[in-house]
């Protein structure tokens, strides 16, 4: 049975922080990556496109970063709507993340073509500050782990107008 991901935090982040390169649904041009809830863990899968490549039948590290990255910030901010009572598609709007740090470690080569597992585990250090361990999987191999400290988006992130 292939996994997948039907209510997404990042489909209810309102349309002015909807524009992630990585996880923004209106960014045309973007990956789209989508983050929901796999039990007490979080979860995002995607496939590359064939221009994702490092070399031939690989993929490229930076999508990697990328992957595990937006899965973080998705993930802290799953966990901060749920701690204050609501989940994707209820109606409220859900806190929205930035990231504060990335470490990643590539422990095997990542095989292009193949859909991407990245399964989450959030551990709050602060009212503001989530460390999210992200392990990505291809073909059920662990191929990258990584560690991304969000934090809540500051208040200069909004537009003025």
């Amino acid at each position: 049975m292939e996994e997948t991901v039907v209510k997404a935090i990042q489909d209810e982040y309102p349309d002015d922080f909807a524009w992630c390169y990585g996880c923004g649904r209106l960014n045309e041009a973007g990956h789209h990556f989508r983050t929901g809830w796999y039990g007490e863990q979080t979860l995002s899968i995607y496939s590359p496109d064939p221009e994702h490549l490092a070399l031939p039948g690989f993929v490229y590290g930076g999508l990697v970063a990328s992957f595990i990255d937006c899965h973080g910030t998705g993930s802290a901010s799953l966990f901060l709507h749920r701690k204050n009572g609501h989940e994707p598609g209820d109606g409220a709007e859900p806190p929205r993340f930035v990231t504060a740090s990335l470490n990643v470690n590539f422990l095997k080569p990542t095989p292009h073509g193949v859909p991407l597992k990245a399964v989450g585990t959030v551990q709050e250090i602060h009212p503001k500050k989530f460390n999210v361990v992200t392990e990505v999987f291809a073909n059920e191999v662990l191929c990258a782990r990584g560690e991304v400290v969000a934090v809540v988006m500051p208040s200069t992130f909004l537009k003025n107008e």
